[in-house]
């Protein structure tokens, strides 16, 4: 058990939870960075936790849903206070009453998480601040600390696994719901080298190309919130020419980006892209959420092939634009 000291002050109104485990702190870190990694050990076993956001980033948000074996769900939010890339983090961590709404009517913790080495691994020591001593018993009987134990419990396993999400393993789709997906992929470069190549057209026109033999024809990219980019292609003899337009809702540089999508001359409602940039080991995680309007356009849109495109064209980022970081 990686546990190694669970223990509660009522004076202070705290609880703190100490763990450790055999891998470098680089790895433990890059579980709680990494969402794909991150929701399989956040929650108790017969409710895991599904991210469909995580910004790990100083004044970042995550949103989760625990969903049980019945159906039955439990939404949370952290919201970033402070993070210090490989030594620590803090949040406020509450209830939901749906993804990203924030229940007011449960209490809200602060919670930090400090990352050091230890004599055969690294430790993580989670401390808990609650408001109130009525807080601290509602949560501790609501189970919290069999929460947080099991969580931990749950860790050896996403540890030792060094191949699924390292850099080289290509990209990964995650069906989060019916109308959520996420595709992650961890590039060689780092957060501004990526970012970088996200915004300026002339690198766009380099490596968002998809397979061989397709060049892109037009290249408007949207800079600022309320601009609205435009991309199009087509083959190299100039047939089969498609394209994409939308808005750009949110933007916080160099870590992420809100934008609609919407393919060109096709009616009806589009999709939400949320690009998250997170730096790992060995470079950047390039994570994307999208939300489809319904569960039949986002079957239908992964059914062309959307996924292979998107590992062709990152592939050739890291070859022809990025220098390794």
């Amino acid at each position: 058990m990686p546990i190694t000291s669970v223990s509660k002050d009522t004076d202070d109104l705290t609880m703190t939870v100490v763990a450790e485990f055999p891998v470098p702190v680089r790895r433990l870190w890059d579980a709680y960075a990494d969402p794909r990694q991150l929701e399989r050990f956040w929650g108790p076993v017969d409710y895991p936790a599904t991210f469909t956001r995580h910004d790990m980033v100083a004044g970042g948000e995550s949103h989760y849903v625990m969903t049980g074996p019945q159906g039955d769900t439990s939404a949370g939010y952290w919201k970033f206070r402070s993070v210090d890339e490989g030594k620590g983090f803090e949040v406020e961590d509450g209830f939901c009453t749906h993804p990203g709404v924030p229940d007011h009517t449960m209490p809200s913790m602060r919670m930090t998480f400090a990352f050091e080495e230890a004599e055969d691994g690294s430790r993580v020591t989670t401390t808990t601040w609650f408001a109130s001593l009525e807080d601290l018993e509602k949560l501790i009987g609501m189970g919290m600390d069999e929460g947080m134990r099991c969580a931990m419990g749950q860790m050896d396993a996403v540890l030792a696994d060094l191949s699924a999400y390292a850099v080289g393993s290509g990209t990964t789709l995650d069906l989060l719901d019916d109308t959520h997906v996420r595709v992650s992929r961890v590039v060689r470069g780092t957060v501004d080298q990526v970012w970088a190549a996200h915004q300026d057209p002339a690198l766009v026109r380099r490596w968002m190309l998809g397979p061989d033999g397709w060049v892109m024809t037009t290249c408007e990219v949207a800079t600022e919130v309320g601009d609205t980019y435009r991309y199009e292609w087509a083959r190299e003899d100039g047939s089969n020419g498609f394209g994409f337009t939308g808005e750009l809702l949110e933007a916080q540089p160099p870590v992420r980006s809100v934008t609609t999508e919407q393919m060109i001359g096709m009616e009806g409602e589009g999709t939400r892209n949320d690009l998250t940039l997170t730096p790992v080991e060995g470079g950047t995680l390039v994570s994307t959420v999208i939300t489809y309007p319904s569960r039949e356009l986002r079957d239908q849109i992964l059914a062309t092939g959307m996924v292979d495109g998107m590992e062709i064209s990152y592939a050739r980022l890291e070859r022809d634009v990025l220098v390794p970081a």
